[in-house]
């Protein structure tokens, strides 16, 4: 192992390398100056060129760290990741078709750098069939000129399934906290473990290079071995970058780094906006016990209601990065969580999802169609990605889907436990026809899924005719505030209720109170040993 700068790193890249990247969303363990580094010497020089850039979470603070680094003509190729959203510049490239783009599932392309590590012939599941990662949909491009098949459909023992083809990797850059003088990396700051270890060995399993970001160094021997996430002999260059940020807007935050639990007094409180409502609304599907994901966007002000609603631990949040339990975090924080019970390798995190791990999901919605197909992945001239969307919604027992009945510039005020669209957003979201199929309604019901749909005024559920209006908000008018903003009318509930009031107060709800004797079915086994306690006191304290 040897110690060098972020230039130097950068001056081993070559014209055509395929380039792995480490890390999540906004900074979250993610080797910027290394990013930094290549571009520096892309616009001194032209060099290197025609670079594969591929990471399986978006990178970037929506402007130009992160991915955004590449977004110069000539130096990127294409680029193969889960999302777009938090690299606007890559997304630009992408829609001018000047770079080949791909956006694949979050989970199966981390799942897949493990398969590529172990020299396996590449990814097989289910996850992205009937959507437009399935080659028949479009095979999860994102730019005319990609041209190559990253995806294909093949039958094993009777089933579909979609394999995702290995790659070569020439040179990976990760990121952890502290590096000793033998190239062991531990990370202890960090807000995510990512993939590092499965980067690291897929990267020397195709004969590629190493280079690690760290804040610090330490003595040969110092770093407790337990600790160590990178073993130094996948490591080949360090880098030093004392200035590093645990994220782009966090130098080093305790409660995300998991050195300590913050009272719950100390979470922000959500303003009372269309967002919390839908964060409201959400959180009443929450059961005792219950496993979830909470995903980006809206959804992920759940983990702060529950915070405010003292529930957190009456259920499991989890996030696709690796979190377990606390609360995940929200906006550019999103992939990180604060007062979590465990952190595991995102691969793992995703073994878990695909299995069905998974009770309630939720994830947020960008169009909606009548046969409660979802679109988050492009739309309106945006190229989004998918993140762990796919991943999570094709296998959680039960998915709700969370976000504002129209967008572009809604306003809304509560008044008294009603509400009143002060402004109404200028984009439909219910619409007659996807451009991407991100999530299939009839697939969902082949599979006897449970689907909700939230929006600060009207809640839907999923039925065998589509959508079906069960709730509206207390002050709405359906014809004029639901009906008439929809591309087609939905099926309304004979049963058509109101939502609950205490969505539109201020004040806390009580869900802790609701959730008593709410509890999300238990194992049969279990269940027969409450039952034999309650039966005999000699099981008590078996319970």
């Amino acid at each position: 192992m040897r110690i060098v700068t972020a230039d130097v790193a950068a001056g081993l890249v070559r014209d055509g390398d395929t380039i792995l990247i480490g890390g999540s969303g906004f900074g979250h363990a993610v080797p910027d100056s290394l990013l930094e580094a290549v571009e520096r010497r892309f616009l001194q020089s032209g060099q290197p060129r025609q670079l594969t850039s591929i990471h399986p979470v978006g990178l970037g603070d929506k402007g130009k760290r992160g991915a955004g680094h590449f977004a110069h003509k000539g130096l990127l190729k294409r680029i193969v990741c889960g999302v777009f959203a938090d690299s606007p510049p890559i997304a630009e490239m992408a829609k001018q078709d000047e770079i080949e783009a791909y956006t694949l599932p979050q989970g199966s392309m981390s799942q897949l750098i493990r398969e590529i590590a172990a020299g396996r012939p590449g990814l097989v599941t289910h996850v992205g069939l009937h959507t437009f990662v399935d080659p028949r949909l479009g095979g999860g491009r994102q730019s005319p000129r990609s041209h190559e098949d990253l995806v294909s459909v093949i039958e094993l023992a009777g089933r579909e399934w979609l394999f995702y083809k290995p790659f070569s990797v020439d040179v990976a850059f990760l990121r952890g906290t502290t590096a000793d003088e033998d190239g062991n990396v531990t990370m202890e700051q960090e807000a995510i473990f990512g993939e590092m270890l499965s980067m690291a060995q897929a990267a020397k399993r195709c004969g590629g290079l190493v280079v690690v970001q760290v804040k610090r160094l330490a003595r040969r021997g110092a770093l407790p071995g337990k600790q160590v996430k990178i073993p130094g002999m996948l490591v080949d260059l360090v880098v030093v970058e004392p200035n590093q940020m645990q994220t782009f807007q966090s130098a080093n935050d305790p409660a995300f780094s998991g050195e300590l639990k913050i009272p719950l007094d100390s979470f922000p409180t959500l303003p009372l906006d269309e967002r919390k409502i839908v964060a409201r609304r959400c959180a009443m599907e929450l059961r005792t016990g219950a496993v979830c994901n909470v995903g980006s966007g809206i959804c992920t002000g759940i983990g702060l209601v529950g915070a405010e609603e003292d529930i957190l631990d009456k259920v499991v949040l989890t996030n696709e990065q690796g979190l377990i339990g606390g609360a995940p975090g929200t906006g550019p924080d999103a992939g990180a969580a604060r007062n979590y019970w465990a952190m595991v390798d995102q691969p793992y995190q995703f073994d878990f999802y695909d299995g069905g791990g998974i009770d309630v999901a939720f994830l947020s919605s960008a169009e909606i169609d009548a046969a409660a197909s979802v679109n988050v992945s492009r739309f309106g001239g945006r190229i989004i990605g998918v993140g762990g969307f796919v991943n999570i919604s094709q296998n959680a027992k039960k998915m709700v889907f969370g976000g504002t009945f129209t967008a572009g510039g809604l306003e809304v005020a509560c008044e008294d436990g009603r509400l009143k669209i002060v402004h109404e957003g200028g984009h439909r979201k219910f619409v007659a026809r996807l451009e991407q199929i991100s999530y299939s309604g009839p697939f969902a019901r082949e599979r006897c899924q449970e689907v909700v749909f939230v929006t600060e005024r009207a809640v839907f559920r999923a039925g065998d005719g589509g959508l079906e209006l069960v709730e509206i908000a207390p002050g709405i008018d359906l014809d004029a505030d639901v009906l008439a903003h929809m591309a087609f009318r939905p099926k309304i509930s004979a049963q058509l209720r109101r939502m609950d009031s205490r969505l539109f107060r201020p004040q806390p709800m009580g869900l802790k109170a609701d959730m008593l004797g709410q509890e999300w079915p238990r194992h049969p086994r279990i269940k027969a040993l409450d039952a034999a306690a309650a039966r005999s006191p000699a099981y008590t304290d078996l319970q």
